[in-house]
């Protein structure tokens, strides 16, 4: 492989970057096959969950799916929890940053507050506060995270759901995805 000649970048060259420009494209190209490796990784869990977070993430996207939501949310719905495991403190924003090039900017606000709307399910009971969300009240997707956290995310820990969209969709793109995702299940 060609590589650039320099050790230090402020002494680059046009062509070295045209290099790497040309290697950076391939690169972004292979993006989504990245992402849904690593979420086939996630077959496992944080101690304590009845399910995998793979399970939890294909359960919501089902969800998603059933309720009609756009390609973009219902993949996004997959991909909602995949900061758990480098960012697990703030691994909404972690896969909010990650999707940001690809979605719309209310699939992106989704993602990214998920993690403060989901508290309104458990920080009561840990001293914190439930209603952390209400300082999103006049948001224009406001509704729209609640109702991607009541509908989707908290409701999808069931270890006796077995239905999964990978037995429903048509989308071509969608079953792309699972055929890098369905190895991790199997």
């Amino acid at each position: 492989m060609t590589t650039v000649n320099f050790t230090e970048m402020k002494n680059g060259s046009k062509e070295d970057y045209l290099l790497l420009d040309e290697y950076e494209q391939k690169y972004i190209d292979g993006t989504a096959d990245r992402i849904l490796k690593f979420l086939g990784g996630l077959n496992s869990t944080l101690e304590g969950y009845k399910i995998t977070r793979l399970e939890h993430s294909l359960q919501a996207a089902t969800r998603a799916l059933n309720d009609k939501a756009s390609e973009e949310m219902v993949v996004a719905t997959l991909l909602h929890d995949i900061g758990d495991e480098l960012a697990p403190l703030n691994h909404s924003e972690y896969a909010a940053a990650v999707l940001k090039p690809f979605v719309s900017g209310r699939t992106h606000w989704i993602i990214e507050k998920h993690g403060e709307f989901q508290m309104y399910y458990f920080a009561h009971h840990l001293g914190g506060n439930r209603n952390q969300r209400d300082k999103y009240k006049d948001h224009k997707y406001y509704v729209d995270a609640v109702n991607f956290c009541e509908n989707w995310d908290q409701a999808s820990f069931d270890p006796r759901s077995r239905q999964c969209f990978y037995h429903q969709t048509k989308s071509p793109y969608l079953s792309g995805c699972l055929s890098v995702i369905l190895p991790a299940l199997i």
